[in-house]
């Protein structure tokens, strides 16, 4: 398979000036550039720019996949939105790191995975993902918890220091981590994080609080009103300046505020959720190895009630003097050997099988497969 590289970036809150534009085409001659969007595909080569420095001057989402296993989402916000001493205890490694520039909060959340199956063709686009910028900018936290727990697990294949998985926290545990919106599952697919993982991490997470109603003026008002007139200057100079597409949302949540807490705090160490999420997938294979084991033996019992049915069906598979007959009558005597076994008839199943091999001792086709599925 040849090499494919996949680079989108999005511009959202300001659209790209025709200058901004043409310094992008100096980055690539092939990308296909507007006044939103920064999009190219490599099948040898690289990009010559540095996509953090996109991100930092032009961009506010930017998204790349590889086939040999990396994806990467990087963000970026107006700092007022998200600060980064809230970011910051959710950054891990390389995995998931965060810094500002003068008027920006920048995230960069990375998973890689070479081992895992490349899908060509698959679609892969910043549309499912790009609400989680919303998201954040709005105190919703649940993104960057998620990007902390793929990070962790990807930790926990790079090093084996017992000690520090001990010593290292759990950051602010978010709301609602049982009851995902569509953009951090999609997020938490993107990242690849481990379902005993998250399932785990969600058994401390209260449950999220109802979505607000939509204002009303009544409700309003007076929330405005109260409002140091500092702020409302600001907001209404940010206002008159735009275009801020987030701005009536960033306004809202000002003015509401948050009524229960987003988060908790983190009381459990990495080696405390590895090791719970580890137990939980054994369980969880231990029943679904039980499950397996009782479904196997209700066919066996079914397959030895019908027994004579099942001769029959051999010997005419047989009868075709076919490859893939020899094949399935070989299958499903392997398959009556066990519903015997199950049942307490080795015996009568071994007699039969006898008088079988003898019948047909002239089709050494046959014969040879009897031999490598050990039915002799």
């Amino acid at each position: 398979m040849s090499e494919y590289q996949y680079y989108e970036f999005q511009a959202l809150d300001q659209p790209l000036s025709r200058e901004e534009q043409e310094q992008l085409r100096a980055i690539s001659t092939r990308a296909r550039i507007t006044a939103t969007s920064f999009t190219n595909t490599y099948n040898w080569g690289d990009l010559r720019g540095n996509p953090r420095h996109m991100v930092e001057r032009y961009f506010d989402a930017h998204l790349y996949v590889t086939n040999w296993g990396t994806h990467r989402l990087m963000l970026r916000l107006p700092k007022q939105t998200l600060a980064l001493t809230t970011v910051q205890p959710y950054c891990l490694g390389h995995h998931v790191e965060a810094w500002t520039t003068r008027t920006h909060l920048l995230l960069d959340l990375t998973s890689e995975d070479e081992g895992g199956d490349w899908v060509e063709g698959a679609d892969d686009s910043l549309a499912a993902l790009i609400g989680v910028r919303d998201e954040l900018a709005t105190g919703d936290l649940r993104s960057l918890y998620l990007a902390w727990l793929s990070a962790l697990a990807a930790w926990e294949l790079e090093d084996d220091d017992e000690e520090e998985y001990q010593t290292c926290p759990e950051p602010p545990v978010p709301v609602g981590l049982d009851e995902l919106t569509a953009p951090q599952r999609a997020l938490a697919d993107f990242l690849r994080v481990d379902a005993d993982l998250l399932a785990v991490a969600a058994q401390a997470s209260p449950a999220a609080p109802k979505k607000p109603t939509r204002p009303t003026k009544r409700e309003l008002a007076p929330l405005i009103a109260a409002m140091p007139q500092k702020e409302k200057d600001d907001l209404l100079l940010r206002l008159a300046l735009g275009p801020e597409p987030r701005l009536r949302t960033e306004i809202l949540h000002r003015l509401r505020g948050t009524s229960a807490p987003t988060t908790i705090a983190g009381r459990r160490s990495a080696a405390h959720l590895l090791d719970a999420a580890h137990t939980l997938r054994t369980e969880r294979r231990k029943r679904a190895e039980h499950e397996r084991a009782a479904a196997r033996a209700q066919r066996l019992i079914a397959l030895a009630r019908e027994a004579e049915s099942a001769w029959q069906r051999i010997e005419a598979h047989i009868a075709t003097k076919k490859a893939t007959g020899y094949d399935q009558a070989v299958t499903l005597l392997a398959d009556l050997r066990d519903a015997y076994a199950h049942t307490d008839q080795n015996t009568e199943f071994h007699q039969r099988l006898a008088r079988l091999r003898e019948h047909h001792q002239r089709r050494p086709s046959l014969i040879q497969r009897l031999d490598r599925r050990g039915l002799r």
